[in-house]
């Protein structure tokens, strides 16, 4: 689900700070997560050849741990970096929000030391005692580039962090060709690149806005504004915090919980299967979110709410659902044919995922409707249960001793939830269930022929790489289909 608080405070940043245009800053934003996020797709398939499963596991765990912790390193206080009126009392802000960061990595030292055992029996995955030093760095790299982020949001210059994104990425990546090329594949190799990735663009970052704003700085920064801030501020630490650990914590358990019960091995699967799912998805949904949400602040002032609502559904529906039936039906033969023999359970767990995937890609950008519509605290409620039932299905699945029940399970209820989830808040808009099955029918309509034909070649023992060009050239088909039938899929009004 989508961190309502974040989506909020983003669009606050492109409406209340330097006028500029709305659609500018969305592609400055966009486009510098697609290159990042295309490099790393473009990337994977010499990497996966280079590395082994328990690899990419390892660093699965790393990057749970250091996710989990840095999530919450500025006490939530860059938030509210964006909130004040004035540039001196957001300053101090900025101030605290580093505190904290720098704070928190400093106690991360002590827990790594004296927790490090009890750590990595929990974890099953003595692999990773080597790498637990590098815990605090990374916890300081990532809080302190998050701070620098949304101070980078208040002052609308969404160019420069674009560019330390793609330099990130592109760093990470390099690292990690050169030293498998080299002979260095193991886990290491991988965690390595991500903390010196991480150290790069937040250095960048940090020296572009210095360069802009040290004399701000210097000049409105102080003990006694900090104190203030955290003063008025207190809310976010006590209340934000736990939300945010929550929904954290429940997209970590699948890596920390699969290691537990089984191997770094499954963790390496579940953690390219999910990454190839989320990645493509999270990129759409979340630029559909950012315009979603401020489309239906106006549309709730004009009582056209349910007008907008319907409209960005059938978008999401139309784009989501074709691509990610395909990955369920040939997930192992694609994952064999791009990735190597040695990755296609990988593609079985994608295929698992695949129908949990598309509620999800329906539920992110309908889930601003909580802020919209007042309803965070139903949001919370559904957050804990999503949290329980992940919790819950993991676990059975490790007692029973089988990855693919763990994630099966974890796949049902997650369609469920989320699917409960679309339609409950869809229904508080005014739209009737018979629309949004009438919208899901129409899609299935435009899947089926496509999807038969894929399924009798799975049948009739079609080779992988012929099923792969099957399954490309539908989708490049369907895309031409929706491109002259509904040439406005990407724009959000009422009347489209």
């Amino acid at each position: 689900m989508a961190d309502i608080d974040e989506v909020v405070l983003d669009i606050q940043a492109t409406t209340t700070r330097r006028k500029t245009s709305f659609a500018s800053d969305v592609l400055k934003l966009v486009s510098g997560t697609t290159i990042a996020q295309a490099i790393g797709i473009l990337i994977t398939p010499i990497l996966t050849r280079l590395y082994a499963p328990e690899a990419f596991g390892t660093l699965a765990l790393f990057t749970s741990i250091t996710s989990i912790l840095g999530v919450i390193a500025c006490m939530r206080y860059e938030l509210a970096i964006m909130l004040p009126e004035s540039d001196e009392e957001a300053v101090n802000l900025l101030g605290v929000s580093l505190g904290f960061t720098v704070l928190l990595s400093l106690l991360t030292i002590p827990m790594v030391w004296w927790g490090r055992a009890p750590l990595l029996n929990l974890l099953n995955a003595q692999e990773l005692a080597p790498y637990l030093w590098l815990i605090p760095p990374m916890v300081l790299g990532a809080g302190t580039f998050l701070a620098l982020n949304y101070w980078n949001s208040r002052t609308k210059r969404f160019g420069r962090l674009s560019v330390a994104r793609v330099l990130q990425a592109g760093s990470i990546h390099s690292i990690k060709l050169g030293a498998g090329l080299a002979g260095h594949t193991t886990g290491a190799t991988l965690i390595g690149a991500n903390v010196v990735g991480q150290a790069i663009a937040t250095l960048i970052l940090a020296a572009q806005i210095w360069r802009d704003d040290a004399q701000l700085f210097l000049r409105s920064m102080s003990w006694e504004g900090m104190w203030n801030g955290i003063k008025r501020h207190r809310k976010f630490p006590l209340y934000s915090i736990w939300s945010a650990l929550l929904n954290n914590i429940s997209w970590q358990l699948p890596a920390i919980l699969l290691s537990a019960f089984f191997s770094s091995t499954v963790v390496g699967y579940y953690a390219l299967g999910f990454r190839m799912i989320k990645l493509p998805m999270s990129l759409i949904g979340g630029a559909i979110a950012q315009v979603f949400f401020q489309r239906a602040a106006e549309a709730k002032a004009q009582n056209v709410l349910s007008d907008v609502v319907l409209n960005v559904f059938r978008r999401l529906v139309m784009i989501g659902l074709f691509p990610l039936l395909m990955l369920t039906l040939i997930g192992p033969q694609i994952y064999t044919v791009v990735f190597g023999l040695e990755w296609a359970e990988a593609g079985v767990y994608t295929q698992i995922l695949g129908v949990w995937a598309f509620f999800w890609f329906i539920s992110s950008p309908i889930s601003t409707l909580f802020s919209v519509l007042e309803k965070q605290a139903f949001g919370l409620k559904l957050n804990t249960f999503i949290f329980l039932s992940r919790l819950a299905s993991l676990l059975i699945g490790g007692y029973i001793g089988n990855a693919r029940l763990a994630l099966s399970l974890f796949s049902v209820t997650g369609i469920l939830v989320y699917g409960y989830l679309s339609f409950a808040i869809m229904a508080e808009t005014g739209i009737h269930l018979s629309k949004i099955l009438s919208i899901l029918g129409q899609a299935l309509a435009y899947f089926f022929p496509f999807g038969a034909l894929v399924l009798i070649l799975v049948v009739n023992g079609v080779q992988d790489r012929t099923l792969l060009i099957v399954a490309f050239v539908s989708i490049c088909v369907y895309g031409l289909i929706m491109y002259f039938k509904q040439p406005n899929l990407f724009h959000i009004h009422r009347n489209n």
